[in-house]
């Protein structure tokens, strides 16, 4: 399950904890209008959300420039999103100490001004006839750095930008937008496919990181870095936090499950495009519409997940959701089995896989939110992400290999199985029967 907005055009996708919360997931929800009276907080949403609208349209145009413009084969989609996704692996757990020693809207924006350049590189080398596979890896790659950094901060930012009482509201607002613009993000990129090339496509999302850096220009907030003298070694934060992550019994229970079910769906994922476009044959803006049919369940998801944990509970609520993803997870590879009715079964898989996923992350993420202390935030993230973030460019090698030697189809049932087994984890702790999850306190006590 990606942590993550998880659909931008390289792997995104929680934020800093709040330091009182709500003991009960039944107790009465934080108004959401005093949310929208946070200073900053609409010009962050607004930039967010548009930046989301040009992610989609990647998203779409990204795998069709591979796959359709490229010749792309089952390794080199593997490479391409090894690419992408490497960056959380190799720099991922310095990216969150460092996040600590600064102020990180500084960071987004230059992260986001990063991200501008690289993907623009895309068009313009497709207009001068130049691109090629390794321009699409180099980008990947750039990009994939860029948005470790700016993933890391974003997911510590909002309990910097907002009160502690309306974290969780704040997640949710910023998961329903996310989840809105995936709704239609992919069925307006499919329309625009029949007037422009995939490359062009592109383009809007370096509109979209633009805009995301010029609405955090636009933010004020009050974070305040810990001086110089009070900083240690850069491996010894680095080494807290993941200590921190090591003793917490419920953090090492998300991390187990969200590691291995991304492993699986990364593998099966990488090489979807392959299954969708060339094996089903189906059009580009066909594939664009089934994205969109999609993302309503991961709207959905976005609205009703902190209901559903005051209503069921929140151990319930991960549970519940986490059983709903393993039952999707054999849709994709299903649909080359019954060609007939593969438009109906890809819908149902992307519709039950976004609702799932926003649910389970909305409620971790509180709870991770809810249970770190505020100094750690940065590094609590970066360990987490860089563990259930880095097997992806291992599962994309590993679906690269699998894809060249067994074929597509196999390989994609191969990712759906370990993503199913994934759910174990979870399942099997005393955390998804708690209706409420552990505190601060109880990790505390627990370290």
């Amino acid at each position: 399950m990606t942590t993550e907005p998880e659909a931008s055009a390289a792997p995104t996708p929680a934020s800093t904890i709040p330091d009182t919360v709500p003991a009960s997931p039944a107790a009465p929800p934080p108004g959401h209008r005093g949310l929208w009276r946070e200073r900053g907080f609409p010009a962050f949403w607004l930039g967010q959300g548009l930046s989301q609208l040009g992610a989609q349209f990647a998203a779409l145009a990204m795998p069709i420039v591979a796959v359709a413009i490229l010749q792309a084969d089952d390794a080199q989609m593997g490479y391409l999103h090894a690419a992408e996704t490497a960056a959380f692996l190799l720099v991922g757990l310095p990216a969150g100490a460092w996040l600590d020693r600064m102020r990180k809207r500084t960071v987004m924006i230059a992260a986001d001004l990063v991200r501008v350049v690289a993907v623009a590189a895309v068009p313009l080398l497709w207009l001068a006839g130049m691109l090629e596979m390794w321009h699409l890896f180099v980008i990947g790659a750039v990009v994939g750095v860029a948005t470790v950094f700016f993933d890391v901060g974003y997911q510590s930012f909002v309990p910097v930008l907002v009160r502690d009482e309306h974290v969780g509201p704040a997640n949710g607002a910023l998961e329903a937008t996310a989840q809105t613009m995936r709704l239609g993000g992919p069925a307006v990129a499919g329309l625009l496919l029949k007037v422009l090339s995939a490359p062009l496509l592109l383009a809007a999302n370096a509109v979209g990181f633009l805009l995301s850096a010029i609405s955090l220009m636009l933010v004020r907030d009050e974070e305040v870095v810990k001086p110089k003298h009070e900083r240690q070694h850069l491996v010894r934060e680095i080494a807290e936090g993941l200590r921190f992550v090591a003793r917490t019994d419920f953090l090492v229970r998300i991390v187990g499950t969200t590691a291995l079910t991304n492993l699986g769906t990364t593998i099966a994922m990488t090489l979807s495009p392959i299954l969708i476009l060339r094996i089903l044959g189906l059009d580009p803006a066909i594939y664009g519409v089934l994205m969109t049919l999609g993302a309503v369940g991961g709207l959905v998801g976005s609205v009703l997940a902190n209901r559903i944990a005051r209503w069921i509970g929140e151990g319930p609520a991960l549970s519940a959701s986490t059983l709903l993803f393993v039952a999707s997870a054999a849709l994709l590879p299903a649909a080359a089995h019954f060609p007939d009715a593969a438009v109906v079964l890809l819908v149902l898989f992307e519709a039950l896989l976004g609702f799932s996923v926003l649910v389970y992350n909305i409620v971790q993420v509180t709870a991770r939110q809810r249970i770190c202390p505020k100094p750690l935030l940065g590094r609590m993230n970066a360990s987490i992400r860089f563990v259930v973030w880095g097997v992806m460019p291992i599962g994309a090698l590993v679906a690269g290999w699998l894809g060249t030697a067994f074929g597509t189809l196999s390989a994609i049932w191969v990712g759906s199985i370990i993503a199913m087994l994934g759910a174990l984890p979870l399942l099997l702790s005393p955390y998804a029967r708690m209706r409420a999850l552990p505190t601060r306190e109880d990790a505390t006590r627990q370290a």
